[in-house]
C-alpha cells in the first residue's frame, strides 16, 4: 500500500513544531500554564509505553460495552459487560468513552454506576483516570430528571450574555452530578443558512453574537479558569471547527466553499474568543472546505488553532470522522491512511467510536516512521493535560449525592426566565396580545401539545424524546391551561405529528373538527412548525410550512376569528402566505421544559416579550440572505437600458422583535470621533420606555464602512446589551466598542483597518466616526481586548 503524505511532509512537521516553538514564545498562553501540572504530566509520560499513549488517544462508545442483552430490567442496576471491558480497557488502554447507555437518558444514579465501572478498571490497569464525554447541549440534556434550557437559537435571541453563562454554569453542574466531567458543547457555527438542520444548535447568524454567547458560555461550563475545574464545572468543547453551518447545498455535512477572509473574519471569530475564554477541547467539523476535508486540515488545525493561539488544549474528531476520509471523502486508501493524515493533521483523540483499530493501526504507523512520536507524545500531553486540569487524577469520580441543587427550584427559575427572554413577538395588530384572561380561546396546531416539539433534538434520546421523559413539565396547551380556566380552553389539533416518527411525518389531518371548534371561542391560538429532529435526518427540500399545517391556518382564518400564530421551529419555516391571515404572530423557538409555561406567561401579559430574531428570517425560498450582506445585494435599479434589480424581501430582519410597551432612543454621542486602531471607542445613547408597561430592550450597535478596498459588508453588529426599563423611565446605555474591530480582512488574508469613514447606527440614531490612520497586522490575529 502507498501511504500519501502530500498533506503534511514529515520534514513539515518538523519544521512546524520549530515554528510552533517559536511562534508560542511570542504569544501569551491560551490557558494559563501551571509549572507544576506540566510537570507531573512529562514525568507520567515518560512512563508510558506506546500502547497506552495510542489508548489515550482513542475514544469509543459506550455501546461496545453494553451489549444489547445488559439491558437492565426495572429497579435491577446497569452492568458494564466485564469481557468488552477487558478488550477495551486493560488490552487497548482506551482512555475516553462517550455516548448515552442505551441511546436514552439516564438517572445520575444510572450514570454514576456506569462510569465508575469503567473508571475502577482504567484506573487499576494504567492508573490515568478514563474521561466520559455526552453531548449536553441545553442543560444535562441526556440526564434523565435535568433541568433542560433553551436551544442556542433561543438563547440567542435573548442577547443577553448573563443568560448563556446561567445555563452553562446549571449545565455543568447537573452533568456531573451524574459523574461526566466533559461536555460536547457549546456549538459555536453560526447559523446562516436556513436550510441546515442544525441551524437551531446555534446562536444565530452572527458572528459577534456567537463569540459572545459563547464566551459566556464557556466561562458558565468551566467556571472561568481554564487550568483548574472544580467538581461543579465540567471541560467545554467547542464545535464544529469550524465553517459547518454553510454547507453549500443546505444538507447536513455536505461541502462548503468558504473563502479566506470569510473563514477568518466570521467563522473562526466564535471560536478564537472562546479559546482565549480558555475552553479546554475542540470538535472538527464534519464536513469538507473547498475540497479539503477539516479533519486532515494541517493549516487550520495546528496552524491557526494550536500555533497561533499557543493553545494546548485536546482537538478530538467528530463520530468516525477519520474513517470518513477514506469512505466518504476518498482522500485516502484505506483507514490506516486516514489516520496518518488526521493525525499528523493535528487531531489528538479519535472518536472511532466502534472499533479499537485505530489502536493497531496507528502503532503500526508510528514503528513505519508514517507518524511521528514527537507527534503522539504532543497529542497526550494534551488529553493528560485536560484529565488534569479536570482534577479527575484527585477525584477521579462525581456522586449524585454531593449535588443537592439537582433540578432544583432555583434552577428550573432559570430556565423559565431564560425561555421568557427568548420568545419574540413578531406581529400584533391592533394589540391583540396580550390577551385578557376572560377571552375564550381555541388552541390548535401540532405543536400546540408536544414537549418533543419544545425541546427538538438531543433532549433525553438523539431526536429528541420529551414527550416521554418531561411528562411533569408544561406543553403550551397545559400552560394555558394552568394559566386561565380550563373551560376558556377549548383543544382541537386539526393537525398531530406521527407519535415517534420522523419530524415531517404527520397524521391524516382532522381540520374540519378544529373548525368547527372556533366557532365558539374568541381567539384561536394555533400552534405550528416544527417536530423535533437532529443532524443529517433533519435534511429538507422545502423550506416551506406542511401542506397540513398551511391548510390548517387558511381554513381557520376563514372563520373570522382572530389568529395567534406561535411558531415552535428550529429553523424559519416560509409562512409568508400565512402572516396576513394572523393578527400576532409569536416566536417560541425551541425553549425547552418551561417553553409552554413562558408563552403564556407573555400571553396574557404577565411577561413582556423582549426577544430579538437571532437570524433573517426569509419570505421565499429563493431570497435567502443574510444581514451582513454586500450593497449589491440591494440593488434597486441599475443605470441604463436592463434592469439589474438584485433587492432581497425578508418576511423579518435579523433584530427584530416587538414589545407590549415602545422605547425611543435619542442622543447617540461617541467620545471620539477620530480614532486609530488602538484606541477603544465608547457610545452612549439614551433609551426610554415611552410605554404604559415595564420592559426589557436589546440594545444594538451596528456598524458600516463607507468606503474600503475590499467591498464592505452592508452592516456589521460591534456591540450589543440588554437593560430594563419601567414605563417612563430613560436610561443611558453605554456600548464600548474597540477600534480594531472595524477592521477587515484583506485580499491577501492580513486584517486591516484602513482610514476613513464609518457609519453607527443604534435603533433610529445615526452618526459618522472616521478612522484617521491605517493598520496592517503582521500577526494573524488581532490583539484581544477582553
Amino acid at each position: 500500500m502507498k501511504l500519501r503524505s502530500f498533506f503534511v511532509p514529515m520534514v513539515a512537521l518538523t519544521i512546524g513544531f520549530t515554528a510552533c516553538t517559536q511562534q508560542q514564545e511570542e504569544v501569551a498562553p491560551a490557558i494559563p500554564r501551571d509549572a507544576q501540572m506540566e510537570k507531573n504530566i512529562e514525568t507520567l509520560l515518560k512512563k508510558m509505553t506506546l500502547d497506552e499513549k495510542i489508548g489515550q488517544m482513542t475514544q469509543l462508545t459506550i455501546d461496545l460495552l453494553l451489549p444489547a442483552s445488559a439491558w437492565p430490567k426495572p429497579g435491577e442496576a446497569i452492568k458494564v459487560d466485564a469481557a468488552a471491558l477487558d478488550t477495551i480497557i486493560r488490552k487497548y488502554k482506551v482512555g475516553s468513552i462517550l455516548n448515552v447507555p442505551f441511546s436514552m437518558a439516564q438517572t445520575p444514579e444510572n450514570w454514576y454506576a456506569i462510569i465508575s465501572q469503567i473508571q475502577e478498571a482504567a484506573l487499576a490497569e494504567t492508573g490515568i483516570p478514563m474521561v466520559y464525554g455526552v453531548d449536553q447541549i441545553h442543560g444535562a440534556s441526556y440526564t434523565a430528571g435535568a433541568t433542560l434550557f433553551p436551544q442556542n437559537v433561543a438563547l440567542g435571541a435573548t442577547f443577553n450574555r448573563e443568560l448563556a453563562k446561567t445555563t452553562g454554569r446549571i449545565s455543568a453542574y447537573e452533568t456531573r452530578a451524574g459523574g461526566i466531567p466533559w461536555t460536547f458543547a457549546p456549538v459555536l457555527d453560526m447559523g446562516r443558512d436556513p436550510r441546515w438542520p442544525r441551524m437551531w444548535e446555534t446562536f444565530g447568524e452572527d458572528a459577534f453574537v456567537n463569540a459572545e454567547m459563547g464566551r459566556y458560555m464557556i466561562v458558565g461550563f468551566q467556571g472561568g479558569d481554564g487550568a483548574h475545574i472544580d467538581a461543579n464545572h465540567v471541560a467545554a468543547c467547542l464545535k464544529h471547527y469550524m465553517g459547518y453551518g454553510v454547507p453549500t447545498t443546505g444538507k447536513d455535512r455536505t461541502p462548503s466553499r468558504i473563502n479566506e477572509q470569510e473563514m477568518r473574519e466570521k467563522h473562526f471569530a466564535p471560536f478564537l474568543e472562546a479559546i482565549r475564554a480558555g475552553a479546554l477541547s475542540v470538535m472538527v467539523n464534519s464536513g469538507i472546505n473547498n475540497g479539503l476535508p477539516f479533519h486532515a486540515d494541517y493549516e487550520h488545525l495546528t496552524q491557526w488553532l494550536k500555533e497561533d493561539l499557543n493553545w494546548d488544549g485536546l482537538i478530538v474528531t467528530d463520530w468516525a470522522d477519520i474513517n470518513n476520509l477514506y469512505t466518504r471523502d476518498q482522500i485516502a486508501a484505506d483507514k490506516k491512511e486516514a489516520i496518518k493524515l488526521s493525525i499528523n493533521a493535528g487531531i489528538d483523540m479519535s472518536m472511532d467510536p466502534y472499533s479499537w483499530d485505530f489502536c493497531v493501526l496507528l502503532k503500526e504507523l508510528v514503528q513505519e516512521g508514517e507518524v511521528s512520536m514527537e507527534r503522539i507524545d504532543d497529542a497526550v500531553r494534551r488529553v493528560l493535560r485536560m484529565k488534569y486540569r479536570l482534577g479527575l487524577f484527585e477525584q477521579p469520580m462525581t456522586k449524585p449525592s454531593d449535588y443537592p441543587e439537582f433540578a432544583s427550584k432555583a434552577h428550573a427559575a432559570a430556565a423559565l426566565e431564560a425561555a421568557e427572554e427568548a420568545i419574540t413577538l413578531l406581529k400584533n395588530t391592533n394589540d391583540l396580545l396580550p390577551l385578557a384572561p376572560n377571552k375564550r380561546v381555541l388552541v390548535t396546531g401540532p405543536n400546540a401539545n408536544s414537549m418533543r416539539s419544545l425541546n427538538g433534538g438531543w433532549s433525553y434520546t438523539w431526536q429528541g424524546d420529551a414527550d416521554r421523559y418531561a411528562s411533569d413539565c408544561n406543553t403550551i396547551l397545559e400552560a394555558i391551561q394552568q394559566r386561565v380556566r380550563t373551560s376558556h380552553v377549548v383543544y382541537e389539533p386539526g393537525v398531530t405529528y406521527r407519535p415517534f416518527g420522523s419530524y415531517w411525518e404527520e397524521n391524516e389531518p382532522e381540520i374540519a373538527k378544529a373548525v368547527a371548534a372556533a366557532r365558539n371561542v374568541d381567539v384561536i391560538v394555533a400552534c405550528i412548525g416544527e417536530n423535533s429532529y437532529c443532524e443529517t435526518p433533519g435534511n429538507l427540500d422545502d423550506l416551506s410550512l406542511s401542506v397540513n399545517q398551511t391548510a390548517l391556518v387558511e381554513a381557520l382564518a376563514k372563520t373570522g376569528k382572530p389568529i395567534i400564530l406561535v411558531l415552535n421551529e428550529g429553523r424559519p419555516r416560509l409562512i409568508s402566505g400565512l402572516v396576513p391571515l394572523a393578527e400576532a404572530i409569536v416566536h417560541v423557538y425551541l425553549t425547552g421544559n418551561y417553553g409552554g409555561d413562558a408563552l403564556a406567561h407573555i400571553l396574557y401579559g404577565d411577561v413582556n416579550p423582549s426577544g430579538k430574531l437571532p437570524y433573517t428570517y426569509p419570505r421565499y425560498q429563493s431570497a435567502l440572505t443574510n444581514y451582513d450582506y454586500k450593497p449589491s445585494e440591494q440593488v434597486d435599479r441599475m443605470q441604463g437600458a436592463y434592469n439589474y434589480d438584485a433587492v432581497i424581501s425578508v418576511q423579518w430582519a435579523f433584530g427584530y422583535g416587538l414589545s407590549y410597551t415602545d422605547f425611543a432612543y435619542s442622543n447617540l454621542t461617541v467620545d471620539k470621533s477620530s480614532f486609530t486602531a488602538d484606541d477603544m471607542l465608547t457610545f452612549t445613547v439614551d433609551v426610554t420606555n415611552t410605554g404604559q408597561v415595564t420592559g426589557k430592550e436589546s440594545v444594538l450597535l451596528f456598524g458600516s464602512d463607507l468606503v474600503a478596498s475590499l467591498t464592505p459588508d452592508n452592516r456589521r453588529l460591534r456591540a450589543f446589551d440588554k437593560v430594563e426599563l419601567k414605563s417612563g423611565e430613560k436610561k443611558t446605555v453605554t456600548l464600548t466598542v474597540p477600534g480594531s474591530d472595524f477592521a477587515f480582512v484583506g485580499h491577501d488574508g492580513k486584517w486591516i483597518l484602513e482610514a476613513g469613514d464609518f457609519r453607527i447606527q443604534v435603533g433610529d440614531q445615526i452618526l459618522n466616526v472616521t478612522c484617521s490612520t491605517t493598520k496592517k497586522w503582521d500577526t494573524p490575529n488581532r490583539e484581544s481586548v477582553h
